[in-house]
C-alpha cells in the first residue's frame, strides 16, 4: 500500500489571496518547491484536495480552474515533482454536496484510486475544514499551516507556521515511528 500526503491548494501550495484563478495571482507558497520533492523522495504519493467554491459561485470558470491547474503542475513537473491528482470540489457551500470538505469524500476516492494507507498517510491544510476531512477519512496525522496563532490547532495533530516547517516535522515523527 501507498503512503500520501494530501495537500490543500489555497494556503498549502500557493498563498490564499481569495478565489485564485488566474496565473498572474497565483503565488506559490515559500519554500514549497523544496518540501514537495522531498517528501516525493521520502516515497509519499503527491495529492492535492481542494474545495474551489468560486467556481459554484461563478467567481470563475471550471476552465479558468483547469487552465491554471495545468499551468500548476506544469511549474511542479518543471521543477521535478509530481502531483498524482488534483481532486476538487467545484460546489459552493450552500449546495450541500458529499465532496465539499469537511466530508472526506475526495481523500476516500484518491485512497480507491491509489491504494493508500491513510495510517500512514497524512494530511495538511490551512482550514478546520482540512483538518475534519483528514480526521474522517482516517489519516494518520493532520497538520494545520497557521500563520497567525500556531497555538489554535483546530483538532489537528500539529500545528506548523510557515508550509516549509512540514519537511521538518514529517522527517521527525517518521524517524521516531519507523
Amino acid at each position: 500500500m501507498n503512503r500520501a500526503i494530501f495537500l490543500d491548494r489555497d494556503g498549502v501550495i500557493n498563498v490564499d489571496k481569495q478565489y485564485v484563478s488566474q496565473i498572474e495571482n497565483f503565488e506559490f507558497t515559500e519554500g514549497i518547491f523544496d518540501l514537495l520533492r522531498t517528501l516525493q523522495e521520502m516515497g509519499y504519493l503527491l495529492i492535492v484536495i481542494t474545495n474551489q467554491s468560486g467556481i459554484g459561485r461563478g467567481y470563475y470558470t471550471l476552465e479558468d480552474f483547469q487552465k491554471l491547474t495545468e499551468w500548476k503542475l506544469d511549474q511542479l513537473k518543471q521543477r521535478g515533482i509530481t502531483i498524482h491528482k488534483v481532486y476538487y470540489c467545484p460546489h459552493s457551500p450552500e449546495s450541500h454536496c458529499d465532496c465539499r470538505k469537511p466530508s472526506p469524500k475526495m481523500l476516500l476516492d484518491a485512497q480507491k484510486q491509489f491504494n493508500i494507507d491513510m495510517k500512514r498517510s497524512w494530511m495538511v491544510g490551512d482550514k478546520k475544514s482540512d483538518i475534519e476531512a483528514g480526521k474522517k477519512a482516517g489519516v494518520g496525522k493532520t497538520v494545520l499551516v497557521n500563520y497567525e496563532n500556531v497555538s489554535d490547532k483546530h483538532g489537528a495533530d500539529f500545528s506548523i507556521r510557515k508550509v516549509k516547517d512540514l519537511e521538518k516535522l514529517v522527517r521527525e515523527y517518521r524517524n521516531d515511528n519507523s
